[in-house]
C-alpha cells in the first residue's frame, strides 16, 4: 500500500527545477583504498553497499509467477550443486598450495644445508638469500602491479563484503590466480606469513566467480544460473567459499563453518548452516582423498606435505588442580601480548601506508624485509651453541635435508642446533616440533626466547607489504614458542610437558590478537587430534580474549579501519539511544514522481551517485502525494538502455513488464554495473516520459522520525539494508553508514560518555535516498568530558548541529 507523505515532502516535490538547483552535495565523496588498503597502495575507488533486501517490484513479481514448478526446485538443487563445487575447488586448491609451498621452500632448503655440509657457508647464504629475494619479488610484482586487491590476507575485505560493503574488484579472476600464486611465493620465501588468510579470500572467490555464472567481458554465461546473480545469493556462497578456506588451510571442517558464523558473517540462518557444512565436509574428503599420496612420501621435499594433523596426542595425558595457575598465566600474558600485537602492528601499517603510495617504494619496501628476514633466519642460529643428540631421541640426530627436531646446521657430528630446527624448517614443521611431545630439553630456553622475539616482530613487519600474507600461522608459531617460555619457568611445577604448553600458548596468543573463541577452539581441536585438551584450551581462549579486550580491539577491525571499510557492528553504543533517525537523518532527498521524465532522470544520475530514490505519486494520478516505493539506481540504468519510453505521463500497461525478465535485473559480479555515461539518448528521448511503477520496489522499509538510532541499526543489521526511509517529519532517509558508531562519534560527549574517540570514518556509501557530509576522513583523537552531561534543549540543539 502507498504511504501518505507529509506536508514537507510534498512541497519538497512540487517544484522540480528548484530541487535539480539544490547543491547535490555539500561535500566532495571521498575515496577509499581497497587493497592490502593504502597499506600497499592500490588504486583509488569508492565505497558502495551491497542489496541484500529482496526487491518485490512488479517486473520481478511477474517473472516469478511464470516460471514452472520445476524451475523453483531448479533454484534449490543448483544451490547444493554450487556448494558441491565450490568446496571441491577450494579443497583442491589448499592441497595444490601446500603442495607447493612444500616443493618450492624443500628443495631451498635441501640445497642449503648440502652447501653448508661442504662448508661453503657463504655460498649457503647468497643461495639461500637470492632464492627467497627472488621469490619474494615475483610476489610482490604481481599483486602491485596485477591485482592490489590481492595483498594481504583479504580476510578484512570478506568480512566486510558479508556485512554490506561492495568492495570492488576484490573476487576477480585476476584476484583469484594473483592470490593463489602470489601466496606460494611469499610463504615459500621463508616470509614469516601465513596461507590460512589467502585460503579465506580464495575460496570466497572461488564461491563469487562460481556463483556469477561465467564471465560477462567474454560472453561466457550460463543462464541456469542466473537466479545467483543477486547479493544476497552471492552473500550465501562468499560465506561457504570463505568456511572452505578454513577447512582446506587446517583440514578442520568444523572450525571452518565455526569460523564463518562467530567472525565472517553478519547474517546467518539454518539453511546457511547446512550448506556451509555440506562444503566443509566436500574439503575435508577431497583433502582426505590426496592426504595418502603424503604419507607415501609424493607430497614434497619436505615434511609431510602440510596437510597432517600436528599429533601431540598421548595416553598419559592429565592435569590437576595445581596445573590451573600456569595455564591462567598463560592466558593472561597471551592476552597483552596479543594486544601489543594489534598495537604494533597498526602503527606499522600506518607507516607502510605512507611508503606503499610511492609507486615503486612498495616493491624496495618488500624486497628489503625479504633480505633483513633471510639474515636473521641464516644469523641467529649462529648465535647459539650446540647441542649434544640426546640418548633417548625419537628420531635420527642429527637430522639432515629433511624436517625434525636435530638440525645440524654448523654443528659437528653427534650434535645438533635446536634454533636452526625452528629457522631453516617451514611453518608446519616449526609448529611440529614445537608441538612434539617428550621433547621438553631439546629446545633451550635462550634459543627459545631469540625464536619468539624473532617471530614476533618478523611477523609484524611482513604482513603489510605488497603480497599475499596470512597472520594464522605467524601468529600460532609464535605463540608456541611463548607458550615453550612458560614452560620451561614452569618446570617440574606442573604435569603438563612443553608441547601442551605450546599449544596452549598458541590459543591464548591466537585470542588475545583475533579475539575469536569458539572457532578457534574447533580449529585447534582438529589440528593436534586431542580432545583431552578442550576444558584448558577454552579456559585459555576465553581469559586471553577478555584481557584483550579490555584493551584494544581485534586485529580484522583494526586493519579493516585502516583500510577505511565500513562496518555495521552488532550492537549499538549507548549513547545511539538517546538519538532518533530524525536526528541523523539527511535531505533533502531526490525524488521521482511515478511518471517522470526522461532528462530529468538522466540529469539525477549524472548529478549524483545516490544509488535510491523515493517514488511520490501526486495529484492528478493520486488524491494526495503519496510514498509509491523506492526504485534503485540499476533498474533505472536498465530502464533507460531499454528505452521504453512514453510520450504522455500514462501508465506503461502490460507489454513494459513482458519486455523484461528476471535475468535483465540480474547482478553480473562486483564492479561491473552499467553507467549512465554509457547510454546515448537523443534530444527526443530526453523530452519523453517513463513509468517507474513497475520497477519500484513497493514495499521499502520505512520508519518514523523517532525510532531510536539504536532500534534502526539493529533494523539495518538484521535485516541487511542498504536504505530505510524515514517519515514522516523530515524528507530524507537514513542508510547504513548513518547508523555506524563512527559516523555519529562526534556527538557521543554529549551523551554520558566520558571518553570518546572523534572518528568520522570515510564512507562514500553513495547509496542513500538523500546525502551526507559526514564522509570526510578525521584524524583520531580522544578528548577526557565531564560525565553525566544532561540532553537538554540546548545541548539537542548542539547534538543536531554536530550531525548535520
Amino acid at each position: 500500500m502507498s504511504t501518505p507523505l507529509f506536508s514537507g515532502l510534498a512541497s519538497s516535490v512540487v517544484d522540480d527545477a528548484a530541487l535539480l538547483q539544490q547543491p547535490l552535495l555539500l561535500l566532495p565523496s571521498e575515496s577509499n583504498t581497497t587493497a592490502q588498503v593504502a597499506i600497499v597502495g592500490s588504486s583509488v575507488c569508492p565505497i558502495e553497499s551491497l542489496d541484500y533486501e529482496v526487491i518485490e517490484n512488479d517486473v520481478l513479481k511477474a517473472d516469478w509467477r511464470s516460471r514452472a514448478k520445476i524451475q523453483k526446485y531448479q533454484y534449490i538443487f543448483m544451490k547444493w550443486i554450487l556448494c558441491f563445487l565450490i568446496g571441491l575447488i577450494v579443497g583442491l586448491l589448499g592441497f595444490f598450495i601446500n603442495l607447493a609451498v612444500e616443493n618450492i621452500a624443500g628443495m631451498k632448503f635441501v640445497v642449503t644445508s648440502n652447501m653448508m655440509l661442504t662448508g661453503k657457508f657463504m655460498v649457503a647464504f647468497l643461495v639461500f638469500t637470492s632464492s627467497n629475494l627472488g621469490l619474494t619479488l615475483l610476489a610482490s610484482l604481481i599483486t602491485a602491479f596485477v591485482a592490489p586487491e590481492a595483498a594481504g590476507s583479504g580476510i578484512p575485505e570478506v568480512k566486510a563484503y558479508l556485512n554490506g560493503v561492495d568492495v570492488p574488484a576484490i573476487f576477480s579472476f585476476q584476484t583469484l590466480v594473483v592470490k593463489i600464486v602470489g601466496s606460494i611465493c611469499a610463504v615459500s620465501s621463508s616470509l614469516n606469513v601465513g596461507r590460512a588468510g589467502p585460503l579465506v579470500h580464495t575460496g570466497a572467490c572461488v564461491a563469487a566467480i562460481v556463483g556469477q555464472g561465467g564471465s560477462k567481458k567474454f560472453r561466457l554465461t550460463w543462464k541456469w544460473l542466473r537466479d545467483f546473480r543477486n547479493d544476497w545469493d552471492m552473500r550465501d556462497l562468499v560465506t561457504c567459499g570463505s568456511a572452505a578456506g578454513i577447512a582446506a588451510a587446517f583440514h578442520a571442517p568444523v572450525g571452518g563453518v565455526l569460523f564463518a558464523l562467530e567472525e565472517m558473517a553478519s547474517w546467518w540462518r539454518r539453511t546457511l548452516l547446512c550448506e556451509a557444512f555440506f562444503t566443509t565436509a566436500v574439503v575435508a574428503i577431497a583433502l582426505r582423498a590426496l592426504i595418502d599420496v603424503c604419507l607415501r612420501g609424493k607430497c614434497g621435499l619436505f615434511g609431510k606435505g602440510g596437510l597432517i594433523m600436528y599429533d601431540v596426542t598421548s595416553a598419559n595425558i592429565s592435569y590437576h588442580i595445581r596445573d590451573v595457575p600456569p595455564v591462567l598465566l598463560l592466558a593472561v600474558l597471551g592476552g597483552i601480548l596479543g594486544s601489543i600485537y594489534n598495537l604494533l602492528l597498526n602503527k606499522v601499517l600506518q607507516i607502510y601506508c605512507s611508503i606503499n603510495k610511492k609507486g615503486a617504494f612498495r616493491i624496495i619496501l618488500a624486497c628489503s624485509i625479504s633480505v633483513i628476514t633471510s639474515c636473521l633466519l641464516f644469523g641467529l642460529p649462529w648465535t647459539t651453541s650446540c647441542h649434544a643428540c640426546p640418548s633417548n631421541a625419537s628420531e635420527p640426530c642429527p637430522t639432515i635435508g629433511r624436517s625434525g627436531n636435530y638440525k645440524k646446521f654448523h654443528c659437528p657430528h653427534g650434535y645438533y642446533n635446536d634454533l636452526a630446527s625452528l629457522f631453516f624448517n617451514t611453518s608446519d614443521d616449526a609448529i611440529r616440533n614445537l608441538f612434539s611431545k617428550n621433547t621438553d630439553t631439546e629446545f633451550h630456553i635462550s634459543s627459545m626466547l631469540i625464536f619468539f622475539a624473532a617471530c614476533f616482530f618478523l611477523s609484524i613487519f611482513s604482513y603489510g607489504i605488497s603480497a599475499p600474507a596470512g597472520l594464522f600461522v605467524p601468529v600460532i608459531v609464535t605463540g608456541a614458542a611463548y607458550g615453550r617460555i612458560i614452560a620451561m619457568l614452569v618446570g617440574s611445577n606442573s604435569n603438563l610437558n612443553a608441547g601442551l604448553f605450546a599449544v596452549l600458548g598458541s590459543a591464548s596468543l591466537l585470542g588475545g590478537s583475533m579475539r575469536i573463541t569458539v572457532s578457534l577452539c574447533a580449529i585447534i581441536l582438529e589440528l593436534t587430534n586431542n580432545l583431552l585438551l578442550l576444558p584448558l584450551i577454552m579456559l585459555v581462549l576465553f581469559i586471553s580474549k577478555a584481557v584483550g579486550d579490555a584493551i584494544n580491539g581485534n586485529i580484522y577491525d583494526i586493519i579493516m579501519t585502516l583500510k577505511g571499510l565500513p562496518y555495521l557492528k552488532a550492537h549499538a553504543e549507548p549513547y545511539m539511544r538517546q538519538l532518533t533517525v530524525g536526528d541523523v537523518v539527511r535531505s533533502p532527498l531526490h525524488i521521482f514522481h511515478g511518471f517522470e521524465k526522461v532528462g530529468k532522470v538522466v540529469n539525477v544520475l549524472k548529478t549524483t551517485q545516490h544509488n535510491g530514490f523515493p517514488v511520490v505519486d501526486n495529484p492528478p494520478f493520486s488524491a494526495s502525494p503519496v510514498l509509491f516505493g523506492l526504485v534503485l539506481r540499476a533498474h533505472l540504468l536498465i530502464l533507460l538502455k531499454s528505452k521504453t519510453f512514453l510520450r504522455t505521463p500514462a501508465p506503461a500497461g502490460p507489454y513494459a513488464i513482458r519486455r523484461f525478465s528476471d535475468d535483465d535485473f540480474a547482478k553480473w559480479g562486483l564492479g561491473h554495473d552499467d553507467n549512465i555515461e554509457d547510454i546515448e539518448l537523443s534530444e527526443e528521448e530526453m523530452d519523453m516520459y517513463v513509468d517507474l511503477h513497475p520497477f519500484t520496489n513497493t514495499s521499502p522499509y520505512t520508519v518514523v522520525e523517532t525510532m531510536s538510532l539504536a532500534k534502526a541499526l539493529k533494523l539495518f543489521r538484521e535485516v541487511g539494508l542498504r536504505h530505510l526511509l524515514v517519515i514522516p517529519k523530515f524528507s530524507g532517509c537514513t542508510f547504513e553508514h548513518n547508523v555506524t558508531h563512527h559516523a555519529n562519534s562526534s556527538v557521543a560527549p554529549l551523551l554520558n560518555r566520558n571518553f570518546v574517540e572523534m572518528l568520522c570514518l570515510a564512507h562514500a556509501e553513495n547509496s542513500s535516498c538523500g546525502y551526507t557530509d559526514a564522509t570526510r576522513l578525521h584524524a583520531r583523537t580522544h578528548t577526557e568530558f565531564a560525565s553525566n552531561v544532561g540532553t537538554d534543549q540546548a545541548e539537542k540543539a548542539e547534538i543536531l548541529s554536530s550531525l548535520n
